[in-house]
């Protein structure tokens, strides 16, 4: 069994033994293998530890550590690849972060009107965090911003605080951006390099057990890929030649993508050449290379996916290598976004009307007005923490409450650990800058490996600038231990159990929508063209459905991993879909392989068996949509089996026969 079958599902071992920590524990605990960002943990360091330097190097260690505060933020928003998409990802939210702390150090000290500011501002940020990547981002700084501003005694006049974290965030900035002016495009050509190499990995696996892995690989990098460049032409005027050179290589990915899947269904492995010539064409991306003449030591091809694979290789050759691009005429395949302003407010639109958005700003609302009512009837020492827990774990588009709030506190008590040792052995002056150096520096590598982590690496630099601003040394520790606690535990009451949704799992709606999608993909991939001039379009509408099926299932497989993270019985009913999910994935291959056969001389389906499979496509997503499990519904693959479409009904049938009825 291929490891994309088995990655993320419980053990039977974790299961069979009573003892040993439940298996969404486990999920959550486990690092994920992403490689360490060393220049951002550098980036980090430096970021960090300067403001203190200057800071104790001007008698001013209070400003030094609003500035790192700010910094900080900035560390955590910095994570996209390329540089234009950096700079919105950190000033955009340094500048909601400004505003917040500046509406908390208006009403510092002003009772029940500081609960009632932060509760609206929850409310606010819980909304825009539905609108995309940058704006939660910037959702999560204005929520944490107005906390610290309102528990916290900051430096007056009231413009003081603001200035100050917004220079540390510009500090981060000016840092990322001194490698621009030498790798100015480099993300997205490596991005789209990325794209090659992992489709000669495919290409390599083609007729064998790892190939459904390293096909999700190339989806995923096809999808990155295509995100930078085409958000790097949303905001560029005119028509850029190096944009338009790799937007046409990006897009003669796309038909050997295409051929993978035929060659797959061969059962046999390709000819080593092709895949070592698709790695040669990612090194002349990524090198730059052009004007040469492609010279392809290609064996001549045998059926129709190798004759598919040898086309489309030559014609990507001919593309990748040529000197001057046609500018006029790139098919951006996903279309071209919109402008950024007209972007904005749909986004502003679709959030004032969506359910989902008022119910996840209600949610962190509700929580963080409990956790400030908390601490105004409550004697609760620098109460300003518990409010920080509940924003950090309630992050609606972070992943699972539940299992956030445990691995939130596992991860505080292990940077509470490392924060003791270093308020009761470092003293405060100038030590505490290398000292910051250094936990600065594992913020962004562990970052990567996962929540808890991320936490751990966190707790320690807070609480070093806590110190710096109210001088409690070692009493800190204590104290957090427990707003911690209180502050998971309002999430777990208020955020998690009062609301029935979050007990269950998405995944099944999403993927009927996919499963409705790949029923149209199968009707557009095979329908009669009255006109021949309507190729191209027919084309390129196909592949546009197919692309969008493939961000569903990534989306889907997200859901997944988010829920195997949530306790029985959510986690258990998200495991009983994952079959369904390698299935349809399946299908849209199995289509995609029948009609380049047909695009290479196989015989055209009939319309009844377009309909027959289309129908059963459709049945079997209004069975999912009904059910809170997977349902065995029973489906004959009887048919002509020298048909293209006999392994597109095959994988239908098995579809139904993977899934199992409800216990």
């Amino acid at each position: 069994m291929s490891t994309e079958r088995t990655e993320g599902i419980p053990s039977r071992r974790s299961r069979n033994h009573p003892l040993a920590p439940p298996s969404w524990l486990l999920n959550g605990l486990r690092p994920t293998g992403a490689p360490i960002p060393w220049a951002a943990a550098g980036r980090a360091a430096v970021a960090l530890a300067l403001p203190l330097a200057v800071g104790f190097a001007l008698d001013e260690p209070e400003y030094g550590a609003l500035v790192s505060m700010g910094a900080l933020s900035g560390v955590i928003g910095d994570t996209a690849d390329a540089y234009r998409m950096r700079v919105l990802n950190i000033a955009v939210p340094q500048l909601f972060g400004a505003v917040g702390v500046a509406l908390g150090t208006l009403v510092f000290g002003h009772g029940w009107l500081a609960v009632g500011a932060l509760t609206l501002i929850a409310l606010v940020s819980g909304m825009i965090s539905s609108i995309g990547t940058v704006a939660s981002v910037s959702g999560l700084l204005l929520l944490l911003n107005a906390v610290v501003g309102a528990g916290l005694p900051l430096p007056s006049p009231w413009w003081t605080a603001p200035l100050l974290m917004s220079a540390g965030g510009l500090l981060v900035l000016a840092l990322t951006l001194l490698g621009w002016p030498l790798r100015g495009r480099g993300p997205e050509r490596s991005a789209v390099a990325a794209t090659y190499r992992a489709l000669a990995d495919t290409l390599e696996a083609a007729g064998g057990p790892d190939y459904e892995e390293r096909r999700q690989q190339v989806t995923h990098s096809l999808n990155q890929a295509y995100d930078l460049v085409l958000g790097r032409r949303a905001r560029v005027h005119g028509r850029s030649p190096s944009l338009v050179r790799m937007l046409s290589q990006l897009n003669v990915v796309i038909p050997l993508v295409e051929a993978a899947p035929a060659a797959h269904l061969r059962g046999r492995p390709l000819p080593p050449e092709i895949p070592a010539a698709v790695r040669e064409l990612a090194a002349a991306v990524e090198e730059g290379r052009t004007g040469s003449t492609p010279d392809l030591a290609l064996p001549p091809p045998h059926g129709q996916s190798e004759r598919a694979i040898d086309a489309a290789l030559r014609h990507a050759a001919s593309i990748v290598l040529l000197a001057e691009p046609d500018p006029y005429n790139v098919d951006d395949r996903l279309g071209r976004p919109a402008a950024l302003r007209v972007r904005a407010r749909r986004a502003v639109r679709d959030m004032m009307l969506s359910r989902a958005s008022w119910r996840y700003g209600l949610r962190l609302a509700l929580c963080i007005g409990l956790a400030q009512c908390l601490v105004s009837l409550v004697e609760v020492e620098r109460s300003y923490w518990i409010a920080l827990t509940v924003t950090f774990v309630l992050k609606p588009d972070f992943g699972s409450v539940f299992s956030r709030a445990v691995l939130r506190a596992l991860g505080t008590a292990v940077g509470l650990v490392v924060a003791a040792a270093v308020l009761a052995e470092v003293p405060r002056g100038w030590w505490s800058v290398p000292v910051m150096m250094v936990l600065a520096a594992l913020i962004p590598a562990f970052s990567a490996k996962g929540y808890a982590f991320q936490t751990a690496a966190i707790t320690p630099v807070i609480l070093l600038l806590s110190d710096l601003l109210n001088h409690q040394g070692f009493d800190l520790i204590r104290p957090r231990l427990l707003d911690s606690l209180i502050g998971c535990a309002i999430t777990l009451v208020a955020g998690y159990l009062l609301w029935p949704e979050s007990w269950r799992t998405r995944i099944g709606d999403r993927l009927a929508d996919t499963v409705h999608d790949a029923a149209r993909y199968v009707e557009r991939a095979f329908a009669p063209l009255p006109d021949p001039s309507a190729l191209s379009a027919a084309r390129t509408a196909r592949l546009q459905a197919r692309r969008r099926i493939y961000r569903d299932l990534s989306g889907v497989r997200s859901e997944f991993q988010r829920a195997l993270t949530e306790p029985p019985p959510t986690g258990a009913r998200a495991a009983a879909w994952w079959p369904l999910v390698v299935a349809v994935e399946r299908i849209v291959d199995a289509t995609t392989a029948a009609r380049v056969r047909v695009d290479h001389g196989a015989e055209p389906p009939t319309a009844d068996e377009v309909a027959r499979v289309t129908q059963e496509l459709r049945s079997l997503a209004e069975g999912v949509r009904a059910s809170p499990v997977p349902l065995r519904v029973a489906f004959d693959p009887e048919g002509d089996e020298s048909s293209v479409l006999a392994p597109v009904r095959h994988e239908v049938a098995a579809a139904r026969a993977l899934t199992h009825p409800p216990a």
